[in-house]
Formats: C-alpha cells, structure tokens, sequence
C-alpha cells in the first residue's frame, strides 16, 4: 500500500493510493432520461405561499411552434417536478437572414421565487456564482443547444436579451437529459395507506435519487459535495431504498483515502479536477465516519472493506478522545469545531458529547466483529464519558442536560444524549417527554436536526409522536410545493436562510431525505 503527500494551503494531507483506487473502481455509470417541458407558466405573487410566488399555467411547449420572441420577451417552462441534468433546446431564426448573433439568458429555479426575484438583489454571503444562470450567444442560426453545464431546477427561465432588427427568434425541443446514477429498477417499490406519508416517502426518493450521482452529493445545486453528515443519512435511506451500496462504499473509501495528516477525515471532499479534502475539520462529521462504516456493514457484512478502514475508524475516536478534558466532557471553544446544526446561537459541547459517545458504541459494534481487544478500552471510554455527562452536564431541577458556560438548554444537546444512550430508558423517555412539553429556546432549524429529534422519539418507544412530527414538518413542505426536500425548513421563518438569502438555499438536499428510512425500516 503506498502513501503520498498533498498540501492544500497550509495543511498536509496524505493520500491512499490503495483506498482512492478502490474508490475508483467503484464510479457508479450515470443513467440518462430525456424529460421534455410540460407546461409553460407565470410566477405569480401570492403571501398564502412559503416564499411569497406560485405558478399558474399560461400554456404548453406545442404553443411555441407559431410564437416568435424578440428582445426582452420571455417565457417560463415547468418539467414538471425537480430534475437534475442537462438542458437543451433548438432556436432558428425567423424574418430577414440573421446579421449578429442572438443573445439568450437562462435562469433555472427550484422554486418559482428563483424565477420571479431578480438575482441582481441577491445579498447573501455565498458566492452568487451559485445563483443558477447562463448567457448564450448564437453566432449559427438554427442551433441545436445542449448547455455544458449541469443544472438543478423544476422552471426555466428563457429570455430573449438581444437580435438585430432584422429577425426574431422562435423556440422548440425544450428538455433536459437528467442524470442520476441511482437505478429505478432496484428501487424497493411502496405502497402506503396514508396518503401523505405515502406523499413524503416518494418525495424522499426522489430527492436521495437526484443527489445520487458518482457520489452522494450533498446537493446537486449546491455545494455538490461529498459531505459526511450527508453520506451518513443518505446510506441509511439508500439501505432501504435504491440498496446500491457499492456508491457507499465508493464514498467511505474516499474519505479513509486522503485524510490529514494526523489521520483525521476531512468534513467534505472536492470530486474534481482531482480528489480534495476540504480543510475544513468537524468533531461530529468525522465521528461519523465510524458510525457510517458500522452502519454499512451492518447491511452488507462487507470483511473487506471492514478491515481495510477499521483503522481510520479508530483513529477518529482516538483524535474525538484527545479533545475530553479532566472531567470527561469535551473542551468547548469559539471556533467552529462541531457543526450539529445551523443554530447561531446553539452551544456544541453537550450534543458533541453524545455523538461522541453515539460513535464510540457505533466503534464498539465494528471492534466485537474485527478486534476483540479493542472491546474493553472502547467500554471504558463508554462507561467513563456517560457517568461524566450525568454529573457534570445534567440538571435535575430543570429536567434537561445543559451546555457550554452558560449552561444552554438546547434540542440538540437533549436529542444526542438520548441518541447517545445516556441514562436508563426511563430517564431519556423522561427528557423527551420534557422537550415536547416545554421546548427550550434554542431549538432545531434544519431537516438534519430533526432527522435526529426523529429518531430520539422512536428510541425511547414514541413512535407515534415521530409519525405525527414527520407529518407536520415533512409533510408541511410537501404541502408548500416541495417536490424535493429543503436544505432548510422553519414554518414560522420562510425566507430562514443561514446564508442570508433564500435564493442560495438548497432545495434538494440530502440530509433531508430521511423520512424514507423511518417509513420503511420503522413500517411508520
């Protein structure tokens, strides 16, 4: 097995060639589907809507065949339902011969407000280079047009900005040749007495399917990354869906493959021009390394892969435990040291703590299976950090776990340690008894947040309640148009955005996607 070096700005990383080659073996083939526009549309104000639009038909695509469009007309057409891929269309010339070329704009919107609010006010801190838009010139009249890029978008905006005097445009063949590397055959096919979770659960797939490309992106807007909180949740939905799990494997791979030089995982890898670790270093995200790996054998009893990263997976745990002060619980900071949730104000230490311990009983699962030895140290690390959670971080007067200096009572810090196991059963069905009847202040903003408050119900036996939060938040996108889940839903916030603007938002995302787990592993 041979090792190289990579420095990316200031760090050192070191690459595997045997594990990054094994990932390259594993590139999934791409499967390509040819969807046409349905409908032609408006974006039309309306308050009584999420972010303030709706859509209304004003025609179909036929209709085109007689319309000619000069500059500064426009049109909007609607596939139907979110789609990744290619976009193409076929534009002549109509009137004298064409004598400069013509100028076309393209704007591609999840939602119907990415068509309808000009992206020229967009003031968030991402880079508008996500915005998704493209000018065309046509020198060569007519053009059969396939756009180099890949798009992400249910609308299109078309619009004419630019010919001479001398011709007008007329437009036809508007499709997109999506592409997604999940396979529809293998799908696990469902069929649900209720309607809405049957809604939920199909809108679940399609947005795991539309981030299913030759990794599991994070999302195919942005960042188009291979994250690895993403990856954990979306293996556990593929698991009971696609069940295309060399594309996990594939993944798990490259993270062992180029790690930092301590042997930690990057949060985040670049796929191209080459493989790249972001620098960007998160306890909880390369935890879960060890969690997704638990997880993945669990489902394939995979040996080989199990031995080959079993000591990446150690190696995280070990770097985890370095950061466990005198106390057993972990040294909190400024910095941006955990992500759990994007929460401003939210205080890391106390759910850092439970994925901490999570993933040492997710370690624990792998030793019993390929290194008995480890077993012991693993259950004295376990039985040491739950006793320092109970005495050090437990408030009984207030009914909940607290965080940081400020003792913060958050969601989070009280839905990890019961993930976490902290406490007899009795004792955590008491504490999320407690989060549902007073809700602290500081609560959950994202679908990864409440994948895990999910998933803290039904641990404690409340299946019914989880039933019941799926439907209202899940389901509360659904109702609102989503045809794929959002990077970001909060009711009460609509244009909530930690990026400062909604237009940058994510609205395929994976870490949404998760109601599909719960329905089929669960039978919800």
């Amino acid at each position: 097995m041979s090792q190289g070096i990579q420095k990316n700005s200031e760090l050192i990383f070191q690459r595997n060639t045997h594990f990054l080659s094994t990932a390259a073996s594993l590139v999934p083939a791409l499967q390509q589907y040819r969807r046409p526009a349905l409908s032609l549309v408006n974006a039309v104000p309306d308050a009584s809507q999420i972010h303030g639009w709706r859509t209304e038909t004003c025609g179909t695509p036929a209709g085109l065949a007689n319309r000619e469009f000069g500059p500064g007309e426009e049109i909007v057409v609607d596939f139907g339902t979110h789609c990744v891929g290619y976009f193409g269309l076929s534009c002549e010339a109509a009137g004298s011969p064409p004598d400069a070329p013509a100028h076309l704009q393209f704007i591609f919107g999840e939602t119907p407000a990415e068509i309808a609010e000009p992206f020229s006010d967009y003031d968030g801190w991402l880079s508008s280079s996500w915005l998704q838009q493209e000018d065309l010139y046509l020198d060569v009249l007519p053009a059969h047009v396939r756009l180099p890029r890949r798009y992400c978008c249910r609308y299109v905006k078309i619009k004419v900005i630019s010919t001479s005097a001398k011709f007008t445009l007329r437009l036809s063949d508007i499709h997109l040749t999506t592409v997604t590397s999940a396979d529809p055959s293998t799908i696990k096919s469902l069929s649900h007495p209720d309607a809405l979770l049957g809604q939920i659960d199909k809108v679940s797939v399609l947005t795991l399917r539309n981030c299913m490309q030759d990794v599991f992106e994070d999302g195919p807007k942005r960042d188009r990354r291979l994250w690895l909180g993403d990856l954990r949740l979306q293996a556990l939905v593929n698991y009971q869906t696609y069940g295309q799990n060399n594309l996990v494997r594939r993944c798990l791979y490259l993270f062992a493959g180029l790690t930092r030089e301590d042997g930690m995982v990057s949060s985040n890898l670049f796929m191209k021009p080459e493989v790249i670790a972001d620098d960007t270093f998160l306890l909880d995200y390369a935890l879960f390394f060890v969690a997704t790996l638990a997880d993945y054998i669990a489902a394939t009893d995979d040996l080989t892969t199990q031995n080959d990263l079993w000591p990446t997976a150690v190696r995280q745990m070990e770097l985890a435990l370095e950061r466990v002060a005198e106390n057993g619980i972990l040294h909190d900071s400024e910095d941006w040291w955990a992500f759990i949730d994007w929460h401003e104000s939210l205080n890391k230490q106390a759910p850092a703590q439970g994925v901490l311990i999570y993933c040492l009983k997710k370690g624990r699962e792998l030793a019993q299976r390929c290194d008995l030895p480890r077993v012991a140290w693993l259950d004295q690390q376990i039985r040491r950090l739950d006793a320092a959670t109970r005495s050090e971080l437990w408030d009984e007067e207030k009914g909940f776990f607290v965080s940081g200096t400020q003792a913060q009572i958050s969601c989070a810090s009280q839905v990890w340690l019961v993930l976490a196991g902290v406490g007899e059963e009795k004792f955590r069905a008491r504490i999320m008894a407690n989060l549902l009847t007073t809700p602290p202040e500081t609560g959950m903003n994202t679908p990864y947040m409440m994948h895990h408050f999910i998933d803290a119900l039904i641990s404690v036996g409340e299946t019914s309640r989880a039933v019941q939060e799926i439907k209202k938040y899940w389901g509360g996108m659904v109702q609102a148009g989503a045809d794929t889940f959002w990077e970001l839903y909060d009711p009460k916030r609509p244009d909530f955005s930690p990026y400062g603007s909604k237009l940058i938002n994510s609205y395929c995302h994976a870490w949404s996607c998760t109601p599909a787990y719960f329905i089929r592993k669960y039978g919800l």
